[in-house]
């Protein structure tokens, strides 16, 4: 079965398989007509968009041989005067002709406006989520309508988390939805709905005084950013807590199970078993027991994964280590007693040392950029998904890292234009290759993703990241992604261009 996804790489498969879609622009074009949902796109407006400004004398005949070779890649058994069934001429353009079913964002759109009792819209939030591997459309972003739809997916994406935990309150899980909801709240802090889901989350917890402070924090944060007060909802929510007159919370369901993680190709491909010599261990350290309980849980669903110990600040965390030696530890950056950014750096000064990846909820710029520098092996969001955790352990136990792409735009923006004076100089002698590698590498893509945006086998990446890695002095991807922007190969909003594309 043929599919495309763009929420993450962007890509076309066959029965699990990535299909060969050529270099950077020529994709573009088939993720263009994605966009378009099935309506066509004139060929003047393919021209416009893929060059804006400045397009080439030959641009026509360009755009028709990149859709010649598209269709040869999406249909390889079609004869060559048979007409095409997926990319497809309309006149004065082309079409993408593909089920929902078969477009992962499309599929994603109709599940987020799907309807019905609360244990339906759990389910649907949890599958439309659950089909997000990344970022939408990244590569393409330094065209206008990639941001654009990019920026419509990702408030499709906020909706769905509101409406999950809208669902779950309505189902009696506020216990298992305050971690994520204080996250999603801290995040987005402009939101009226997630400040209400953190407050109602709170309250049914038993926790008044915590909810009431909640709103607090949300009125804070908009007389400083808006100069407003609480919208007139929030403020009845208030005055109701106050009254104690808010309904009693429904009975406690028993939380769902996440699904095992994907291995990155589409939803429907199961990821295969590990096996038992294959095992993670993994130690847990955060201050907040809930976020404990569910990272506790996310590992319990998967079978190569197994829980080592747990910790509630950067002590316990140190002696958790030397007691269980983990394979990997998961850390949060901000605890009490010692802070995460200490306990990661006297842990990786161990002999033997784990690998550590940080987790934050939003977590000072400076901690995180320091944190970088030390060589932990990646950073998450509290709200990532569970497979994306799974992904980052995997990862950091393989030497390789992950960082979030959010964490990632947002940490370089904050840094950009700063010169370490201990990273690598100027980036002589490497080809020109490597210095396309390191840009996807600066962007957060992993080896995979890479290999599919430069038409180079995974394996190949790898040599070609170890070999960056000695030839910069480096010791972790994660500095390679510093030693990019600080040497000023690639620079915060900057789409970057490969020469073999």
């Amino acid at each position: 079965m043929l599919t495309f996804t763009a929420l993450g790489p962007f890509q076309a498969w066959t029965d699990g398989s990535p299909l060969d879609l050529g270099g950077q622009r020529q994709r573009a074009v088939l993720a263009r007509l994605l966009v378009a949902g099935g309506r066509a796109v004139p060929v003047n407006t393919l021209i416009d968009e893929l060059w804006p400004g400045n397009p080439p004398a030959q641009a026509l005949s360009t755009i028709q041989g990149y859709v010649s070779r598209l269709r040869r890649a999406l249909e390889p058994g079609r004869a060559p005067r048979e007409e095409a069934e997926v990319l497809v001429s309309a006149p004065p353009g082309y079409a993408l002709r593909a089920a929902a079913g078969q477009v992962d964002t499309w599929r994603f759109e109709s599940l987020v406006k799907s309807d019905g009792p609360p244990a339906q819209v759990w389910a649907d939030m949890e599958t439309a989520l659950g089909l997000w591997r990344g970022p939408a459309l990244a590569e393409f972003a330094d065209l206008s309508w990639a941001v654009t739809e990019a920026g419509r997916l990702e408030e499709l994406r906020l909706i769905a988390v509101e409406r999950r935990a809208d669902a779950g309150l309505a189902l009696g899980r506020a216990t298992s939805l305050v971690a994520d909801l204080e996250a999603h709240a801290a995040e987005h802090p402009l939101r009226e709905e997630a400040w209400r889901l953190l407050a109602v989350a709170l309250y049914r917890m038993g926790r008044q005084g915590d909810a009431l402070a909640a709103l607090r924090r949300a009125r804070a944060v908009w007389r400083d950013e808006l100069g407003l007060d609480l919208t007139a909802g929030l403020k009845r929510l208030e005055a109701d807590m106050l009254a104690q007159r808010l309904e009693e919370p429904p009975p406690a369901a028993p939380p769902s199970v996440p699904p095992p993680p994907s291995s990155g190709t589409p939803a429907d491909v199961p990821a295969p078993a590990a096996a038992p010599g294959d095992v993670l261990r993994v130690l847990v350290a955060d201050d907040q027991a809930l976020v404990r309980a569910g990272v506790k849980a996310m590992i319990a669903s998967d079978p190569g994964v197994r829980l080592a110990g747990e910790a509630a600040n950067g002590e316990e965390a140190i002696a958790g280590v030397r007691a269980t030696r983990p394979d990997v530890v998961l850390l949060d950056i901000q605890m009490p007693h010692l802070d995460g950014l200490a306990a990661a750096r006297r842990i990786l000064a161990g002999d033997d040392p784990p690998k550590v990846v940080m987790m934050t909820t939003f977590g000072s710029d400076e901690n995180l950029y320091a944190a970088l520098r030390a060589g932990v092996s990646g950073f998450l969001l509290k709200t990532a998904a569970p497979e994306q955790f799974l992904a980052a352990i995997r990862a950091a136990a393989a030497g390789d890292a992950l960082i979030d792409p959010a964490m990632t735009t947002r940490l370089i923006s904050a840094f950009a234009g700063r010169t370490d004076p201990s990273s690598p100089p100027a980036l002589a002698g490497l080809s020109d290759a490597r210095l396309d590698v390191l840009k996807l590498v600066a962007r957060g893509l992993t080896n995979r993703q890479i290999g599919q945006t430069l038409s180079l086998p995974e394996e190949e990446v790898g040599t070609m990241v170890k070999s960056l890695l000695e030839h910069l002095g480096l010791f972790d991807r994660a500095q390679l992604v510093m030693t990019a922007y600080e040497s000023g190969l690639v620079t915060p909003g900057e789409k970057a261009h490969f020469s073999s594309l």
